[in-house]
């Protein structure tokens, strides 16, 4: 068994595991996994799998960068296509929106 390249501590162990991303599982896939600290490692191949999958379930590319603008006295923020098919965004929708820190805001759509 390979030692765990994060804690140092714990050993490396192959398992299926699944994979999510922005709360969608993508599906299972081999990966070694620390017994102390949980991290999780991917081989290459693995990580070209995962990628593949994302792309094919409209994941992939969801992130983007945006400029806080101006609406008469208010603030807004502008999101890209795809982010809104994948939300399901349209006008009217009602959302809540709170810090969770100076730097970071949540979401919530309702």
């Amino acid at each position: 068994m390979t030692e765990c390249y994060e804690c140092k501590n714990g050993k490396l162990e192959k398992k299926k595991i699944n994979y999510e991303i922005y709360g969608v599982n993508v599906g299972r896939f081999e990966a070694e996994v620390c017994d102390k600290c949980g991290e999780t490692y991917f081989s290459e191949e693995t990580s070209d799998r995962i990628s593949e999958e994302t792309k094919k379930l409209g994941l992939w590319g969801l992130e983007s960068r945006t400029k806080i603008g101006v609406v008469g006295t208010t603030l807004d923020l502008r999101f890209n296509k795809k982010l809104i098919e994948f939300l399901k965004l349209r006008k009217g929708k009602e959302a809540v929106i709170y810090p969770e820190s100076r730097e970071k805001f949540i979401v919530e759509l309702k």
